[in-house]
């Protein structure tokens, strides 16, 4: 399971990244979600997610929470270089599938 796992070098952790994520990052906008990326010192690809309680209840936002590491899991190979990645849920997309969840973030960073 090695190759597929979601390590903790991989994860924006702390408040302060975040922060810095989001005021000097470049914004990308989708119907459901805002991407934030912005040039890492670390070497590799950071993914954080931020998931408001507008979004909904606890279970809503953990679902969507999994599938947006599922997503980043799967395609970690396709991010290249020194990156942070922050997703931003906008609205309740807990009705939404894997494949909806990947087919629009695939059409959004493509031409990052």
């Amino acid at each position: 399971m090695g190759r597929y796992s979601f390590e903790k070098k991989w994860k924006v952790r702390k408040r302060q990244h975040y922060q810095a994520i989001y005021q000097e990052g470049r914004r990308l906008h989708s119907k459901n979600f805002v991407i934030v990326l912005r040039e890492n010192s670390e070497g590799t690809v950071r993914f954080g997610i931020t998931v408001g309680k507008k979004v909904g209840n606890a279970v809503k936002r953990n679902r969507i929470k999994r599938l947006l590491r599922e997503y980043f899991r799967l395609n970690r190979d396709a991010f290249r270089g020194s990156t942070d990645i922050v997703i931003i849920a906008r609205k309740d997309i807990s009705s939404l599938n894997y494949r909806d969840v990947s087919s629009e973030l695939n059409e959004v960073l493509k031409g990052r």
